[in-house]
């Protein structure tokens, strides 16, 4: 009897690649400016939004949307166009292999939007690995907008792929992503490549000496996957 096959969700940014280098900077930039036109604010107030609205709510979207009435169609397409990223993007060449070698499902969950994702992808060279993206377009349950860590999202994710939430590993940089995860029954890999929040996140510099109850394993390479 066949066994049951892995259903992988793999995080985009900072997971994928290197989007602390390549794209953030670009993408809080276009944020920024978005909600200094939009609510008629300064830089500092609009950089204070901005990030106030993703630490509370997990994206800056849903904050913008519930307090301001920010259509979130607008915003994702005017802060994610980025011109002229794709020659900052880079992957390395054993990701392609272990990607294209890791047995079962593959799949990109991201926060993101479907063109920006398709975009990296592309450029990176890994879009021929997944079978597609699950982007923050497709995180909307009964009206609203449920992005991670939104373990109903997280469930409805893996209904929706038609597994058990068990059969799921999510490969994430995002510790609070991963305790949403393992609470709803999904294996996690925490993927610390490109981490450098443990400079400022204590928490984080914590964990990456003692790992967490939540997190099922830690690499540095997907190499590390096809062993788990």
């Amino acid at each position: 009897m066949a066994q049951p096959r892995t259903v992988w969700l793999f995080d985009l940014d900072n997971t994928l690649h290197d989007a602390s280098r390549a794209c953030f900077p670009a993408i809080n930039a276009a944020m920024t400016a978005f909600i200094v036109r939009e609510l008629s604010v300064d830089e500092a107030e609009a950089q204070r939004l901005r990030q106030h609205y993703w630490q509370r709510y997990g994206a800056t979207l849903l904050g913008l949307a519930r307090h301001h009435g920010i259509r979130a169609a607008h915003f994702l397409e005017d802060t994610h166009r980025l011109p002229g990223i794709e020659p900052g993007l880079s992957s390395h060449a054993h990701d392609r292999a272990v990607l294209a070698r890791l047995p079962g499902r593959r799949f990109v969950l991201t926060n993101a939007p479907a063109g920006y994702a398709r975009r990296v992808l592309t450029a990176l060279g890994l879009a021929e690995h997944f079978e597609g993206i699950l982007s923050i377009e497709r995180m909307r349950m009964f009206g609203q907008w449920r992005p991670k860590p939104d373990a109903r999202m997280l469930r409805f994710v893996a209904a929706r792929l038609k597994v058990p939430a068990s059969r799921c590993v999510l490969v994430e940089d995002t510790l609070e992503h991963q305790k949403a995860a393992r609470r709803v029954g999904m294996r996690t890999v925490w993927m610390q490549r490109y981490l450098r929040a443990c400079r400022t996140d204590p928490e984080v510099g914590v964990h990456l000496r003692r790992k967490p109850a939540y997190v099922c394993a830690r690499i540095r390479s997907l190499q590390k996957l096809l062993k788990i």
